[in-house]
């Protein structure tokens, strides 16, 4: 197992650099120290052909000028907040406007968009990243010094772990995902829509017309959300069912998990036979079919087009500040903040 290193460009005075884990199957995982932004996941099909499995950009300059959050750890909170406002103890915090009127992960920049400082970890049957950044009190309107550490580490069972750990000197909110986009078909070749999504899961959230959740947890059962026996996801873009409709014909949605602690997501692509299969510590994770993506721009030499990826965001649920039902998102200084959750990436030997 190695760690390759290359220098990719500048960011404010700042190098950019390219950390690439080989584990000793030939998987690769890239990363940049720029958003802990995952550029590359290269693995094998039924037929042991090494390909891409996510979405991102050949050029570092395109991930500051067009990147929708590819492969980024997005926070401190990720989603949207309603108003870009919230109270704690009384004391009302104004946030960041970044999608008026309301705040989008993070704000204008969030973790995706600033230099986190790097440790390389080398183990007997692992190695990985471990990358650092102190969010300083007022950060994007947020309250507390905010210690976050991200880790990435890629074993020989062709798993990539990513783990959050958080540490406040302030009563805060804290709520960090993974930004990836997936795509199994293998550098690109096809678009998500008959990958087939199945999951731990009777419940979603509801959205409104803002795209935050209104409160209600819907029953899932009978409708394109119920993934318990694995649905394509073209299901729910090809639905005239209005939480498909309302977020551009497919999903946007927080999927809350049927239990807590350790719950499982598997995303599976027939065609290549590559499968996907999360672990995850975290309540619920945001199903994103990449339904607003179309734009005059390439993607790997790919024009960018909806349902090219879909996103797995492992996380809390959503504006938890403005909804006293929802498992919290607040972070005290004597807790620490930790989420965690696996990718293990297989292929099946069976025909089509």
């Amino acid at each position: 197992m190695e760690i390759l290193e290359r220098w990719v460009g500048q960011y404010q005075d700042e190098m950019v650099r390219e950390y690439t884990f080989v584990n000793d199957s030939g998987m690769t995982v890239s990363c940049l120290n720029f958003g802990c932004v995952i550029t590359k996941i290269m693995v094998p099909d039924r037929q042991g052909k090494f390909e891409n499995v996510v979405l991102g950009f050949e050029e570092f300059e395109d991930y500051l000028d067009l990147s929708p959050y590819f492969g980024a750890v997005v926070g401190r909170v990720a989603g949207r907040i309603q108003g870009a406002r919230f109270e704690l103890d009384g004391q009302e915090y104004r946030l960041a406007e970044n999608q008026p009127p309301n705040h989008l992960h993070g704000g204008k920049k969030g973790f995706n968009s600033v230099i986190w400082k790097t440790e390389k970890i080398v183990e007997e049957h692992a190695v990985g990243l471990k990358l650092f950044y102190l969010s300083p009190d007022g950060d994007e309107g947020y309250p507390g010094n905010l210690e976050t550490t991200v880790t990435y580490l890629l074993n020989n069972k062709n798993e990539l772990s990513i783990t959050f750990k958080g540490k406040t000197d302030q009563k805060t909110l804290v709520n960090l995902n993974n930004h990836t986009y997936f795509n199994l078909s293998g550098n690109l070749k096809r678009d998500c829509s008959e990958h087939i999504l199945q999951l731990e899961s009777d419940r979603f959230l509801e959205l409104g017309a803002d795209l935050i959740p209104t409160g209600r947890v819907l029953a899932s059962r009978n409708t394109p959300f119920d993934f318990q026996h694995g649905r394509r996801l073209s299901t729910g873009i090809q639905s005239s069912y209005p939480q498909n409709v309302l977020v551009g014909k497919g999903y946007d949605h927080p999927l809350v998990f049927t239990k807590e602690g350790e719950n499982t997501v598997m995303l599976s692509d027939e065609e290549s036979g590559r499968s996907l299969l999360v672990t995850t510590n975290q309540p619920c994770v945001v199903v994103y079919t990449a339904n607003h993506l179309e734009a005059p721009y390439s993607i790997s030499g790919v024009r960018a087009r909806n349902y090219l990826g879909v996103c797995l965001e492992t996380q809390g649920f959503p504006d938890a500040i403005h909804h006293p039902a929802f498992p919290t998102v607040i972070l005290e200084p004597q807790d620490l903040y930790y989420s965690t959750t696996t990718y293990r990436f297989f292929a099946n030997t069976l025909g089509v």
